[in-house]
């Protein structure tokens, strides 16, 4: 027995010395976990660097592909005269003094205001009536008043706005007038005489069958005056969601132009 139990331990103690790697868990080196944590956090640098990089990409490219994007459709939309192949922002340019200027003489036009009509109220120089619109790109075409009453025939064009929108409106009746024989085909459709004091204005050219008309709206909303009995500092009201009253006068224009900017301004918006 005792033979026994000695030739078990030995067998026992050889196993043990010549077979570790059966009974003892294995012991990490230092260094190797070391180099291991290394290894991973290059890893994640890796793939943090990798999306960082991918989404500087996608922004560079939004920055630069959007604007010229952007540019390319401005450039679709803007005029090209005389069939050129160059396009032109009629936008950009600068006021240049042109000789043959003006397109009408205001003293020979029944639809001035008196008031407006400088030459005829003393002023001596023309100077001012001599400035021409000029892109920076290209040319306008000179205003041809034939064409202009041939494009208009059968037409309705109307200017919603302040004094500003319907002196404009007198200066286009002025101008096409200049092209008609019968100056007497051109009337006020209600007989009236051209005042501030009126909301519709309207005048026909009979000959060609179209009317330019003018209707005063200076917010282009409703505007209420408020009642004697409301709030003392509260002058009027305007309602933001609704038009004019007399926005269904506008109704069926073939041309429609509006002028309101200068009214939604604080010194006039809240002195009204």
């Amino acid at each position: 027995m005792s033979t026994f139990s000695r030739s078990f331990s030995h067998k026992q103690r050889a196993l043990t010395v010549s077979s570790p790697r059966l009974f003892d868990k294995p012991v990490s080196s230092p260094k190797f976990s070391r180099k291991s944590e290394v290894s991973r956090l290059f890893c994640v640098l890796i793939a943090i660097g990798s999306v960082v990089s991918f989404f500087l990409a996608i922004g560079g490219g939004y920055l630069y592909v959007l604007p010229n994007l952007t540019k390319s459709y401005h450039e679709k939309n803007l005029v090209s005269f005389n069939g050129s192949d160059s396009f032109c922002d009629i936008f950009d340019g600068k006021w240049v003094v042109d000789n043959s200027y003006p397109l009408y003489n205001a003293s020979e036009c029944p639809f001035v205001e008196k008031g407006f009509n400088c030459l005829d109220n003393g002023r001596t120089d023309d100077d001012y009536l001599k400035w021409r619109w000029k892109p920076r790109n290209c040319e306008l075409p000179r205003f041809d008043v034939h064409y202009m009453l041939k494009i208009l025939r059968n037409k309705r064009i109307v200017f919603v706005g302040d004094s500003m929108s319907r002196t404009q409106w007198e200066s286009l009746i002025c101008m096409l007038m200049s092209g008609v024989q019968d100056k007497g085909s051109v009337y006020e459709v209600n007989g009236n005489k051209i005042t501030k004091l009126i909301r519709f204005l309207g005048v026909r050219f009979s000959s060609f069958n179209f009317t330019i008309e003018f209707y005063r709206s200076v917010f282009l909303v409703q505007h209420t005056w408020s009642s004697k009995y409301g709030i003392k500092r509260v002058r009027s009201t305007l309602t933001l969601d609704k038009l004019d009253d007399i926005s269904n006068e506008w109704i069926n224009a073939d041309v429609l132009i509006f002028n309101s900017g200068q009214w939604w301004v604080p010194g006039k918006l809240f002195g009204v």
